[in-house]
């Protein structure tokens, strides 16, 4: 999912892209406002995102099963650029390079984990 998630905001589209096999409806939709948000004030990222995702909870016997990941996210190499000059806008001052993204997941019946939920804390630093 991080590498469709991360090809999408390249483009400030999820045109393209697998995310509707890996997310959920709702989870999907709130990328996807968030797509639309970029590529109306014309911006895109660029570079490249670290990731360290650990396991926090895992309820297997769940109907569906659940688990939820939290995700040491490395921006130090991810930059926002405006599509129109090419420009690079500096990140907000108070936001660290590296931020906690916490993933909701759920194994359907496809015995595949799919996130239902994703959040990234961006004041929360790693």
């Amino acid at each position: 999912m991080s590498a469709e998630h991360e090809e999408a905001y390249r483009a400030a589209s999820a045109e393209g892209t697998d995310l509707e096999r890996y997310m959920a409806p709702d989870a999907l939709s709130a990328v996807e406002k968030d797509l639309a948000r970029m590529n109306k004030q014309r911006v895109a990222m660029r570079g490249d995102l670290g990731h360290e995702p650990e396991v926090t909870a895992v309820a297997a016997g769940a109907q569906p099963a659940t688990a939820t990941v939290e995700d040491c996210v490395d921006a130090s190499k991810w930059q926002t650029l405006d599509m129109t000059t090419g420009w690079r806008i500096p990140p907000p001052a108070d936001q660290p390079s590296r931020y906690v993204a916490t993933a909701r997941m759920e194994r359907g019946d496809g015995k595949r984990w799919t996130v239902t939920e994703y959040a990234a804390d961006k004041p929360r630093s790693c």
